[in-house]
C-alpha cells in the first residue's frame, strides 16, 4: 500500500553568507532533515480523485513523488503555438480536442485559437488538463492545483474536471494548498500533511445557489465577446442572467420563431456562459428553466446549437429532444435574419424542450402536432425563403 517512512536531507552550504545567518540565529548544522510517516491506505481500492492538501512547505510534493512513483507528476508544457489547439500532439484529432476541452470546462471555441500566454489563468489550467488527460497513458499527480488561479474559479474548476476524470475512469490527485476545493473536487480521498492524517470518503459537492432575472439589451455587452459566433444580437430578443453569489455567470435569449403554420414557437437566440462557469452544467440548467418558462405559457421551444458541450449535454437530457442529428443544413438558417446567418459551413444540431410534451400533456401535444409543423419543417420553410430571396 501506499505507505513510507523517510527523510529527506540537504546538505548545509559553508558561504560567508551561510556561515553569517548560522550565528545570527544559533543554528549551527551540518545538514537539515525532515522526516516523513505516510499511510495511504488505498491498495486495492477502486478511487479515480486524490487530493493531498496541507501548508505550504509541509511536504505534499514529496509526499506525492514518493508514494506515487509510478504516477507521472506534471510539472508544465511547452506552448508555442499560434494556437492551443496546435500545441497538442499530432496524432491527437481536433475533435478529440475539442470535446475534452469541452468537457473540462473549457467551451469556448474563440478562446482556442488563441496562443496559451494570453489565456486567463483558469482557461491555462483547463486546457492544461486536458493535454494532460489525452497526451497521458498513466494516472498523473497535478502540482499546485489551483494555486494560481481566484477562489471561486478553483471552486469550479475542480467541479467540472473531477467529473470528466471519473467519466473517463482515470485516477488524479491534486496537490494543493488550498483545503477550500475539497468539497468541489469530490475526492475519494484525502491526506492532509499539515495533520499527518488520512480520510476516506466521497465528499458532497456544496449546492450551487443560482438566481435568474430578466436582462437589458445593454448588458449583452458582457457576454458577447464569449459567444462562439456572431456578436450581433436582436432587440426583439427577451433577455435573462443567471447570476451566482451576485457574479453574472450566463446568458440567456428568446426569440420567436415566425412559422406561416404554428404561431407558438420560442428559439433560444443566444446562450452564453462565461469560461470560469463553465464544466458544471450551467448552460443547460439555464436554458432548461427557461424554456419551463415559456412552455408554461403555452410555447414550444427549440434551439440550434454547433457547441459540442451543449450537443452533448442536451442529447443525454430527458427534458430536449434532437429533433435533427449533427449537420449541415445546407442553407438553412437562424430565423432572425434569413439572408445574413446562414449554418451551412457548420455542423448544427436542432432540440426541443420535451419535458412537459408527455404523460399528463399528451392531448395537449396532440393539438400542437395539428398544426402540422415541426420544427424540420420550420427549416425546411426558412431554407425555401432564402432560396425565393
Amino acid at each position: 500500500m501506499p505507505s513510507s517512512e523517510f527523510v529527506v536531507e540537504s546538505h548545509v552550504g559553508t558561504s560567508f553568507r551561510v556561515n553569517k545567518v548560522k550565528s545570527m540565529f544559533d543554528c549551527d548544522m551540518d545538514v537539515v532533515r525532515k522526516q516523513f510517516s505516510v499511510n495511504i491506505p488505498i491498495e486495492g481500492q477502486e478511487w479515480n480523485v486524490g487530493l493531498i492538501v496541507g501548508a505550504s512547505g509541509s511536504g505534499k510534493t514529496t509526499i506525492a513523488r514518493r508514494l506515487f512513483e509510478g504516477f507521472r507528476v506534471f510539472d508544465g508544457f511547452k506552448w508555442v503555438g499560434a494556437s492551443i489547439l496546435d500545441d497538442f500532439a499530432e496524432d491527437i484529432s481536433a475533435k478529440q480536442i475539442t470535446e475534452v476541452l469541452s468537457k473540462v470546462g473549457f467551451a469556448s471555441p474563440p478562446d482556442w485559437l488563441k496562443p496559451f500566454s494570453v489565456l486567463s489563468n483558469g482557461q491555462k489550467m483547463r486546457a492544461e488538463l486536458a493535454r494532460l488527460i489525452l497526451e497521458s497513458d498513466c494516472p498523473f499527480i497535478y502540482d499546485e492545483f489551483t494555486s494560481v488561479v481566484d477562489r471561486q474559479v478553483a471552486r469550479i474548476g475542480s467541479a467540472a474536471i473531477q467529473k470528466f476524470i471519473r467519466k473517463e475512469r482515470k485516477q488524479f490527485i491534486a496537490v494543493s494548498c488550498h483545503h477550500d476545493i475539497a468539497e468541489w473536487l469530490e475526492p475519494d480521498w484525502i491526506y492532509d500533511v499539515n495533520d499527518m492524517k488520512f480520510t476516506r470518503g466521497y465528499l458532497r459537492r456544496p449546492e450551487i445557489s443560482v438566481t435568474v432575472r430578466k436582462a437589458m439589451q445593454a448588458e449583452w455587452r458582457e457576454f458577447m465577446g464569449f459567444h462562439y459566433l456572431s456578436h450581433q444580437h436582436s432587440n426583439a430578443a427577451h433577455c435573462y442572467i443567471a447570476e451566482i453569489d451576485g457574479v453574472k455567470a450566463a446568458w440567456c435569449s428568446v426569440i420567436h420563431f415566425p412559422h406561416p403554420k404554428a404561431k407558438n414557437i420560442k428559439r433560444i437566440h443566444r446562450i452564453v456562459v462565461k469560461p470560469d462557469y463553465q464544466g458544471i452544467g450551467l448552460g443547460g440548467r439555464f436554458i432548461t428553466e427557461i424554456a419551463r418558462k415559456y412552455r408554461a405559457l403555452g410555447f414550444r421551444v427549440s434551439l440550434v446549437t454547433s457547441s459540442p458541450a451543449f450537443i452533448h449535454g442536451l442529447r443525454s437530457s430527458s427534458k430536449w429532444k434532437m429533433t435533427r442529428k449533427p449537420g449541415r443544413m445546407d442553407g438553412k438558417s437562424d430565423y432572425n435574419n434569413l439572408k445574413a446567418s446562414s449554418s451551412n459551413s457548420r455542423l448544427t444540431a436542432t432540440f426541443e424542450f420535451w419535458e412537459a410534451i408527455h404523460g399528463r400533456e399528451a392531448t395537449e401535444q396532440a393539438t400542437l402536432d395539428a398544426t402540422g409543423a415541426t420544427f424540420a419543417d420550420v427549416e425546411a420553410d426558412a431554407s425555401k425563403a432564402i432560396e425565393a430571396a
